[in-house]
């Protein structure tokens, strides 16, 4: 853990539980968001191949976690740590104007 608070620049144990709790319900509430949505565009894994379907729902809950992740973490008190988390991963996908200086 103390590698984790190092990287992740975090000072507390409470902090990095409360870090740890809002991926896991970001994680839960996106999976969740994203059944319904596949629903209403008709598609399940019954009528498609494994192949599509899955990737498709991983397309969909995809950017449902990467909202989501900022929006809870501030309902957490983390908005800054969340914020610097995303646009690391922004920078990563390819938007190089996230890039901090």
């Amino acid at each position: 853990m103390k590698k984790l608070k190092e990287k992740w620049e975090i000072t507390s144990n409470f902090q990095l539980v409360i870090i740890l709790i809002v991926f896991s319900v970001t994680g839960s509430i996106a999976v969740c968001i994203a059944k319904p949505l596949l629903d209403f565009a008709e598609l399940d894994k019954t009528t498609l191949s494994p192949w599509v379907f899955w990737p498709i729902r991983i397309s969909i809950i995809f950017p449902i976690y990467q909202v989501l992740i900022v929006i809870i973490g501030a309902l957490f008190g983390q908005f800054k740590f969340f914020w610097n988390f995303e646009k690391k991963m922004l920078v990563r996908l390819g938007f190089k104007s996230f890039k901090q200086s």
